[in-house]
C-alpha cells in the first residue's frame, strides 16, 4: 500500500459564475522515500490538489474523489479533529510564500515551538532546544539569537529555511514543497533543494514538489506528474520524461527550456491555460497543440479505467512523433 494514495480527485469552487472545476480527476501515488515532482503552468491545479488532500481549501470548495488515502487513513471520511492530528506532524507543506505564511506578530522561536507542543507536547525549554537545533539543521547561523527574531527580520531566504524547519519538525513522513525556490535568487535556490533532498535521504519521507520550473524536476525527482488545466496529461520517471515526452504538453514545456533551444528566439506555447470561460469541448489543450485534430477539438481524450500513467492524449509522442496522427487535412 502506498503512503498516498489519490484516485480521481476533483475539486470545484463555487463562483459567481458557477461552477469552476480546478482540478480535475487527479490520480496519483507516494510511497516513502519517494521524490515527486508535479509539473505545469500557474492555473494548472497543482496547489489545489495538494491543499485538497490536507483539507486546507475554503467553504466555497468541493472535494471529490474514488480515492484519498494517506498511511491507510481515508481522508475523505476523516472528522476535522482527526485530520488535525495529522497534519503539521504526519502531513506537512511548505508554503508558496514564506512571508506571507509567517505570523509576523510573533518569533521565529514562537511559531517553531507551536507544532512541537500541539502534536508532541514537548515542554517549554525542549521546544526551545528543539527549535535551535532545526533553525542549525536548516542552515541558519546563530540559532540561538535568530529564534528571537521576528520574520520581518530575516531575508526571504533565511524565512524559506524557517518555514521548512517549522514543516520537519514533526518528522513528517510526507512532506509537500509548494514553489520553494520562488523569488529566491540562483545560489540560494539549490541551496533550499540541496537541503530538502539531505533532510528526505536523512529520513526517507516521500517530498512532494509543486514547481513549474523544468530545471528543478532534473535534478531533483525520482517521477515527474505533469499537468494542465486541473488534469494530469502524462507521468513517467524523471529520465524518460526528458528523454521522451509522450504528450505534446510535455514536450512544450521541455522545448522552452533554454538549454534545448536551436536558435536565439526561444519557443513558447501560444495562448493561456483555459480558465472557467473559456474551457474547450474536446482536449483541453488542443487550442495551443500543434498536432490538434478535428477529433481533438470536439472529443476529449479518456484514459481507461485503472491507467495511472499514460498521457492523456489520442496522438501520444514516441520521440516526437505523434502515434497514429490521421495527417494534415484532419488537424486543419
Amino acid at each position: 500500500m502506498a503512503l498516498l494514495e489519490i484516485e480521481n480527485l476533483t475539486v470545484e469552487f463555487a463562483t459567481a459564475g458557477g461552477q469552476f472545476r480546478a482540478v480535475d480527476r487527479l490520480s496519483l501515488q507516494a510511497d516513502a522515500g519517494d521524490v515527486l515532482a508535479i509539473v505545469g503552468e500557474s492555473g494548472s491545479g497543482k496547489s489545489v490538489a495538494m491543499l485538497a488532500m490536507m483539507g486546507l481549501l475554503p467553504w466555497t470548495a468541493t472535494v471529490t474523489a474514488d480515492r484519498l488515502q494517506f498511511d491507510g487513513k481515508d481522508l475523505l471520511t476523516m472528522s476535522a479533529a482527526g485530520r488535525r492530528k495529522i497534519i503539521g506532524k504526519d502531513i506537512s507543506m511548505i508554503f508558496q510564500e514564506p512571508m506571507s505564511s509567517l505570523n509576523p506578530c510573533f518569533t521565529i522561536g514562537f511559531q517553531l515551538g507551536e507544532a512541537m507542543k500541539i502534536h508532541l507536547g514537548l515542554s517549554r525549554e525542549a521546544r526551545r532546544s528543539r527549535a535551535i537545533e532545526l533553525l542549525d539543521l536548516v542552515g541558519i547561523p546563530a540559532p540561538e539569537k535568530r529564534i528571537g527574531s521576528f520574520p520581518h527580520q530575516l531575508s526571504g531566504g533565511m524565512n524559506q529555511r524557517v518555514m521548512i524547519a517549522i514543516a520537519i519538525a514533526c518528522n513528517p513522513k510526507l512532506l509537500v514543497a509548494d514553489e520553494p525556490t520562488t523569488a529566491l535568487d540562483v545560489t540560494i535556490q539549490a541551496q533550499i533543494l540541496e537541503l530538502l533532498l539531505k533532510l528526505q535521504q536523512e529520513t526517507d519521507m516521500a517530498l512532494i514538489l509543486i514547481t513549474h520550473d523544468m530545471g528543478v524536476v532534473a535534478e531533483t525527482a525520482q517521477r515527474v506528474s505533469v499537468q494542465y488545466a486541473g488534469q494530469k496529461v502524462e507521468e513517467q520517471p524523471v529520465a524518460s520524461l526528458f528523454d521522451d515526452p509522450r504528450h505534446p504538453y510535455t514536450a512544450a514545456l521541455l522545448a522552452a527550456l533554454p538549454e534545448r533551444a536551436h536558435s536565439r528566439q526561444l519557443p513558447s506555447i501560444p495562448g493561456v491555460v483555459p480558465g472557467q470561460f473559456d474551457r474547450p469541448d474536446g482536449c483541453l489543450f488542443a487550442p495551443r497543440c500543434t498536432f490538434a485534430t478535428n477529433r481533438c477539438r470536439t472529443e476529449p481524450p479518456e484514459r481507461a479505467k485503472g491507467d495511472t500513467t499514460s498521457a492523456l492524449c489520442f496522438y501520444p509522442l514516441r520521440n516526437g512523433v505523434p502515434q497514429g496522427h490521421p495527417g494534415k487535412e484532419a488537424a486543419e
